[in-house]
């Protein structure tokens, strides 16, 4: 039962009932999620969510409870100066009997809970096309509100996270040890990323010179990480805060655009099923713009297409990277699913590529 698993962990935190009831939560990768129920005394329930905290991935948790209560603390005041209620729209975490927002076990595990917000969904797969709108809605909110936050007041989480410039120095370290003995038959696939490693260099160059700013963003801008109100339809909350960081906008914007936009799952093994959607393109960016006109940069805007190319590319080259290495960052389903998922994400760049020149053509419409 899932109640022996934590029972000795949830009487640390401040719950408000009686337990009731507890479920695995299964759509995150990185930490393990529990919904949990409780009886209030008048009858109704409260439900929240119970997380330990992956430190493989995440090597300092109390670090990262810091990031993101800075973070919750500066978007709760941004839209109380909007008079808009932030129950529903705001991460809220649970303190521990001794106050803190962590409990660590005595296996040396560390645990949070939050509210669960309920009457929202995260959507894994777009059912309506106004759902990428909402996200890019929804995503470009949180980075409004985040615009006056200094990036340097947060660590970086995983450090180099979206420095494509390293993930290339990696790549071509696999490529030379090839610890896993599969690069023979490869040219082909290690040459597509050694022909882009200029443009893979664009954005990490680009923040360096002062061209783009560096800017608090979330890192993970799947459409699943904003919540969407089950009755008005309308994005409320951004989630999974883990990621935010300093960064640049850019791969924010591209990353929710390959993942939003493809016709295609990110490891579909037949790539002539794999393209961009160019009206979910354009839904995406109308909402993402449409809330951070007035904080973004003119540049900015203009290189948002190149951030799809740049976290496309980047994230073909990790897949590829992890299948060199034998498989030790993603989890995999068959032996060469990271082979097809680098191949898949090639193909998906290949058709980013063709349509580049229409992309920046649309997003300069919206200066």
């Amino acid at each position: 039962m899932i109640y022996n698993d934590i029972k000795h962990i949830v009487t640390n935190f401040r719950f408000e009932g009686t337990y009731e009831s507890a479920c695995e939560l299964t759509a995150g990768n990185i930490n393990v999620s529990y919904k949990l129920t409780y009886r209030l005394p008048n009858g109704s329930r409260a439900q929240y969510v119970l997380q330990k905290i992956n430190t493989v991935a995440f090597k300092d948790p109390v670090e990262l409870m810091k990031n993101i209560q800075l973070v919750i603390d500066h978007l709760t005041a941004a839209q109380a100066r909007e008079g808009k209620d932030v129950s529903r729209r705001i991460l809220r975490f649970i303190p521990t009997v001794s106050g803190s927002y962590l409990y660590r076990d005595s296996h040396g595990d560390y645990w949070r809970a939050d509210y669960f917000i309920s009457d929202a969904t995260a959507y894994d797969i777009i059912t309506d096309p106004n759902q990428l709108y909402e996200a890019g809605r929804g995503f470009g909110e949180f980075q409004r509100y985040l615009f006056d936050f200094p990036a340097d007041k947060l660590i970086e989480t995983i450090p180099d996270f979206h420095n494509t410039t390293k993930r290339f120095y990696a790549f071509v370290a696999a490529v030379a040890e090839d610890r896993a003995g599969r690069a023979a038959g490869l040219t082909k696939e290690i040459d597509f990323f050694f022909d882009r490693r200029k443009m893979m260099d664009s954005i990490v160059s680009m923040t360096k010179n002062g061209e783009i700013p560096l800017r608090v963003t979330h890192n993970d801008t799947k459409l699943n990480n904003v919540l969407i109100d089950n009755e008005t339809q309308k994005a409320i909350c951004v989630i999974d805060l883990d990621t935010v960081m300093p960064g640049s906008i850019l791969y924010d914007y591209g990353d929710a655009v390959r993942y939003g936009a493809s016709t295609a799952a990110e490891d579909e093994s037949d790539v002539s099923k794999i393209d961009v959607n160019m009206e979910l393109f354009r839904l995406f960016t109308e909402g993402f713009v449409g809330e951070i006109r007035s904080t973004i940069t003119e540049n900015e805007i203009i290189n948002l297409p190149l951030g799809i190319k740049v976290i496309t590319c980047e994230l073909a080259m990790r897949f590829l990277t992890d299948y060199l290495n034998g498989d030790e960052y993603f989890k995999i389903r068959y032996p060469d699913h990271n082979l097809v998922r680098a191949r898949a994400q090639m193909a998906l760049l290949e058709k980013i590529e063709s349509r580049f020149d229409e992309m920046t053509a649309f997003v300069k419409t919206l200066l």
